[in-house]
């Protein structure tokens, strides 16, 4: 035999083999996540969302079968780290499937050879922009109209507000809910006066508030998420605006509890019911929330369940997809993910199909408050 009709039999061995591991040796996914970073406490929720569902999962028999393992890589909250993860993850660790968390850049990045390799994406954040690699991804983010539109109806139907500020970072996600705001504010009735952006470590953004205050903004929508809503409470508080309302992106409630701690009421902010628990009404909704926290209760009492238990629905939208395609192969579960039937969720419902793979496609927000250590529905 030539030295290249061997190494190319070489070749074809090692791709065999390679596809027989992925067959035989259970179910891997893999995880891209901002464990440390701007994206750091929503990430976690998200890997912790996903090995509690994957706990339950394997204690059913796993997906047809086979257990599940889930490898997750700290993508610092930056794309370039983010790359190199999702590569690691695909030629040595030979994952299935990505759900990878929240940091949008980095998902985007590594889209177009995610997509090449025929692995389906469950992502936390929005879907990448080519229709190439959005065909092979999985968006169980809310569309950001929806976070947008829920703070424009609170302004409009309980406060005297109508000029606003739009207090946003640089992120994929927040330049289009930014973009959103101001396309739709006026259907509210609401002015958007000024445009501030800010970086998700800025210690410091007073300058960008004062300016919303000097255009006469009542009330600052800040998009994003993490620590810069701490900071941006504190900064109006320092700024002595006791007439300014901060109204936040969905986030953990750790960060709604500091900030509504320093602002009480005149602070405000996005969430889905699992958030607020009071307000959930029985049905197949909160069906799905008490199976999440049968899980999730007893390693986590204290913690705020909301983005872990997205994480959990879009585990649970993959077994319902491996079940309609009896098969762990990426194809067939990227095509058995679009013929899910609607799945009632902990944290909204969710809906795929040839044509949307955007899973929320009805508003499950609601505007909430902390008030007595609680977080509540906002009066």
């Amino acid at each position: 035999m030539s030295r290249r009709r061997m190494l190319a039999a070489v070749a074809v061995a090692a791709v065999v083999t390679a596809g027989q591991a992925r067959a035989e040796d259970g179910f891997k996914i893999g995880s891209s996540v901002g464990l440390t970073g701007y994206a750091a406490v929503i990430d976690h929720a998200w890997q912790d969302g996903l090995a509690i569902a994957a706990e339950a999962l394997n204690a059913k028999g796993g997906l047809l079968g086979k257990k599940i393992t889930v490898i997750f890589e700290d993508n610092h909250s930056q794309p370039q780290d983010a790359m190199v993860g999702y590569r690691k993850m695909i030629s040595s660790d030979e994952v299935n499937l990505f759900d990878s968390g929240c940091v949008s850049a980095g998902n985007f990045a590594a889209a177009a050879f995610v997509a090449r390799a025929e692995l389906p994406m469950y992502l936390c954040s929005i879907l990448p922009k080519r229709e190439q690699e959005q065909a092979w991804a999985f968006s169980f983010l809310a569309p950001p109209r929806f976070e947008m539109e829920s703070r424009y109806r609170y302004l409009r139907d309980k406060t005297d507000i109508r000029k606003i500020g739009i207090l946003y970072d640089p992120t994929p996600y927040a330049l289009m809910m930014k973009d959103l705001g101001v396309e739709i504010a006026q259907s509210f009735g609401i002015e958007v006066v000024a445009q501030e952006t800010y970086k998700p470590d800025d210690a410091d953004m007073t300058v960008q508030i004062g300016r919303v205050k000097a255009a006469g903004g009542g009330a600052i929508v800040k998009i994003g998420q993490g620590g810069s809503t701490v900071t941006a409470a504190k900064n109006i508080k320092q700024l002595g605006l006791e007439d300014m309302l901060l109204m936040s992106s969905n986030d953990d409630g750790a960060i709604f509890q500091q900030a509504g701690q320093i602002l009480g009421d005149r602070f405000l902010f996005v969430a889905p019911p699992v958030q607020l628990p009071n307000e959930l009404k029985e049905g197949p909704a909160k069906d799905s929330v008490e199976a999440f926290l049968k899980y999730w209760k007893p390693k986590y009492p204290d913690r705020d369940p909301a983005n872990s238990a997205r994480a959990w629905d879009s585990m649970m939208v993959l077994a319902k997809a491996v079940a309609i395609a009896q098969s762990t192969e990426g194809a067939a579960i990227r095509d058995a993910t679009e013929k899910v039937p609607t799945y009632v969720g902990a944290y909204a419902t969710f809906s795929f199909s040839p044509n949307q793979h955007v899973g929320i496609t009805e508003n499950p927000f609601l505007i909430g408050e902390y008030a007595d250590g609680e977080l509540v529905l906002a009066k």
